[in-house]
């Protein structure tokens, strides 16, 4: 398995946690992993903090950088592996800086992919290799070279699987990125990686996997469309069945009001006692009123990165009729200035209502997810979403616009939905927003209903067990499709 970032040893977004949680599950499922990602300078206090041991190997120069393997056993079955490649990992950022990246993101990314497939055919200590998993742009020349080179011919009948979490991403570089990656002209044809004159990585991987996911159902139906597939929907129809929408897990054991160290006061759906406290405490923290007007008053969080994708712009334009709604508010994020100037503009318009704290803090994270009583989350486009998962695990209602994985996750509420967890709307418009909020803001004060939207919520299994399940039948399928070549 190969991919730019995992957690707990880099992070920019939802990739950092399937790359992280997937091994662990597979692992779990009896199968032998390895994990192969970039050295940035991020990862190394995890190396030298390491109880596993790290093994460092040469190996032969690629593209004027020496790459060596650093190679953490975490387990009998599971490895990870850090690839070092000069000075190209050894930056302040991942992908860039001061949200600027490096211009040398294609030479960063092609020698990454390929030292992880010499590491693939050098390693003799695990078992033969079934199966390459590639993530994102970052490594579509993975597949793209498995099928164009004749170097890895040990890896000839691996079946590669190639998964895409986000199609707004696709790695499009000038058409000289390929003579001067030493790349074959072979993939720069339609049928490869050429896109509209210019080398997308994320096609050259597309079009050469066996089989391709993304990460949930109805993302993968959605991106069948010019609405979300970004000039690749034609490559995605003729995969047909080869390619599949497969809904992420959470880390339950990271997200487990029942155990979570960062809340005040710990429950779970047997007793939700320590959701109140939570509540008082997350109103403490944000210097909103504590009164028992205040407490039975429906709490609204959002923590979220503040990009138009998430849906701000919708948010403003709601605003001045939300916040007329008896409702409190708590906003976490920092993103693009405009979104932070308009969330704190809003706090400080309304005092007693809204609060916001531009930035990122785990800890309050974990409070709005267990403090508040509803999750705001009306993005323009989701392909799977984590923060609704999160929050019907902590008993927090979810508000949705129905796309992507926030369809798959979440099923609204009615008079005769036995199995209600939260409110959907499909409209994409400041009144419909309004409307939305303001029914879910009502039947809070309805507590059996409401107590019965919780429960449904929290007692849903979001853990990696099934969509890990769900990956190994790809892998079987990829295996099955090569086998017959």
């Amino acid at each position: 398995m190969v991919a730019s970032e995992a957690t707990p040893w880099s992070k920019t977004g939802g990739l950092a946690d399937v790359a992280g949680a997937l091994p662990v599950a597979l692992e779990e499922l009896g199968h032998f992993v390895t994990l192969v990602l970039p050295k940035y300078r991020s990862v190394d206090p995890y190396l030298k903090d390491a109880g596993a041991t790290i093994v460092t190997s040469p190996a032969p120069t690629q593209r004027g950088n020496a790459v060596a393997f650093h190679e953490l056993r975490i387990s009998p079955q599971r490895r990870v592996v850090f690839v070092e490649a000069g000075s190209y990992f050894d930056r302040p950022g991942i992908y860039g800086e001061r949200g600027v990246d490096y211009p040398d993101s294609a030479q960063r990314f092609a020698a990454f992919s390929e030292a992880a497939l010499d590491f693939a055919v050098q390693s003799t200590d695990f078992p033969p290799i079934d199966i390459v998993h590639a993530h994102d742009w970052q490594t579509g020349l993975i597949p793209a070279s498995l099928r164009h080179h004749s170097r890895w011919p040990l890896l000839d009948r691996a079946a590669v699987v190639y998964t895409v979490h986000n199609f707004a991403y696709q790695g499009v570089f000038p058409r000289e990125t390929v003579p001067a990656l030493g790349l074959p002209w072979s993939m720069f044809t339609l049928e490869s990686g050429e896109f509209w004159g210019k080398f997308s990585f994320l096609k050259a991987g597309l079009t050469s996997a066996d089989f391709a996911t993304t990460v949930s159902p109805t993302y993968a139906d959605e991106t069948r469309t010019t609405d979300a597939g970004g000039g690749l929907e034609g490559v995605l129809v003729r995969l047909g069945r080869r390619y599949v929408g497969i809904l992420n897990g959470i880390d339950t054991r990271t997200w487990n009001p029942a155990a979570d160290p960062f809340l005040p006061a710990n429950y779970d759906a047997d007793s939700l006692d320590g959701k109140a406290e939570c509540k008082r405490a997350l109103l403490a923290h944000f210097g909103l009123p504590r009164g028992d007007d205040a407490v039975e008053r429906p709490l609204v969080g959002l923590v979220s990165r503040l990009v138009a994708q998430k849906g701000l712009d919708l948010i403003e334009k709601a605003s001045q009729e939300l916040v007329t709604l008896d409702a409190s508010w708590v906003f976490l994020g920092t993103g693009e200035p405009r979104y932070e100037r308009f969330l704190s503009t809003l706090a400080a318009t309304h005092p007693s209502r809204v609060a916001t704290h531009i930035g990122f803090d785990e800890r309050l994270a974990h409070l709005i997810e267990a403090g508040a009583d509803i999750f705001l989350m009306p993005s323009e486009f989701e392909p799977c979403g984590l923060n609704q998962m999160y929050s019907l695990r902590y008993g927090t209602v979810p508000i949705v616009r129905a796309v992507g994985g926030l369809h798959d996750t979440i099923q609204p509420y009615t008079a005769r939905a036995r199995n209600a967890n939260g409110f959907k709307f499909r409209h994409p418009s400041p009144d419909v927003l309004v409307q939305t909020v303001r029914r879910a803001t009502r039947l809070y004060h309805n507590q059996p209903v409401w107590r019965r939207l919780m429960l449904n919520g929290m007692a849903a299994d979001h853990s990696w067990t099934t969509p890990a399940r769900e990956y190994v039948k790809v892998y079987r399928r990829a295996r099955a499709l090569r086998a017959d070549l």
